[in-house]
């Protein structure tokens, strides 16, 4: 069993693991992509969770076909979610703040390493209303390749100054998974979409349903 005391720092992804921004780009996308003639199912766009958007272009190319216009995409796609979180915000997922809580508590350093660019992560940290929570952050533009290469975790064990063996990585996603396994650090797996990936099980330490479990856990 994973215990906290067994760790020096804790290491937090973004997109669907402290908030619920997958659903909203999932929105964005099927609503963008309707706009444009094409049928989005939601395994389909489950299967992006945790990339980069370069790494989702491909695979919208790859779904989509060679003619599928992505610029024009990308730009629709942003202003359906622009649309979508101004009405709704964005929704912190369920057990951050106890986590969050128990790691202050027993003074753990902890941070945050996104594949998103820094511009769009603390614009979603500021419609979730925690964006004075993490004092480090690491964005995918920070680092020369994002997940699943471990360039932005081993850069955040760099920033908290400790060795990532020392860190604890909490992920949703596959790619955010075989990053931190490729890194070194201990992973924790907690799925955001019901489509959970085998080989992400496999490499992970420990998988959950939600951060509320884990918090349980290791507050033992």
């Amino acid at each position: 069993m994973i215990k906290l005391a067994d760790f020096s720092a804790v290491i937090f992804d973004m997109d669907g693991l402290v908030l619920d921004t997958e659903s909203t780009y999932i929105i964005a996308w099927q609503q963008a992509a309707s706009a444009m003639g094409y049928d989005f199912p939601d395994d389909f766009c489950g299967s992006l969770s945790g990339l980069h958007y370069q790494d989702v272009e491909l695979k919208l190319i790859d779904y989509c076909g060679a003619e599928f216009d992505l610029r024009a995409f990308k730009r629709l796609s942003g202003d359906c979610w622009r649309d979508h979180v101004d009405v709704h915000g964005i929704r912190i997922k369920h057990g951050f703040s106890e986590l969050l809580a128990l790691l202050i508590r027993q003074k753990i350093p902890y941070c945050l390493a996104t594949n998103s660019r820094r511009i769009n992560a603390l614009e979603c940290l500021e419609l979730a209303g925690i964006k004075e929570v993490f004092s480090t952050i690491i964005a995918r533009d920070q680092v020369r390749q994002g997940k699943p290469e471990p360039d932005i975790f081993l850069k955040a064990a760099e920033a908290l100054q400790v060795d990532i063996g020392r860190c604890l990585v909490l992920e949703d996603s596959h790619a955010g998974i075989v990053a931190a396994f490729k890194a070194g650090a201990v992973s924790v797996f907690i799925p955001s979409t019901e489509r959970v990936d085998p080989l992400a099980v496999e490499l992970c330490d420990l998988t959950v349903s939600d951060l509320a479990l884990l918090s349980n856990a290791l507050s033992q």
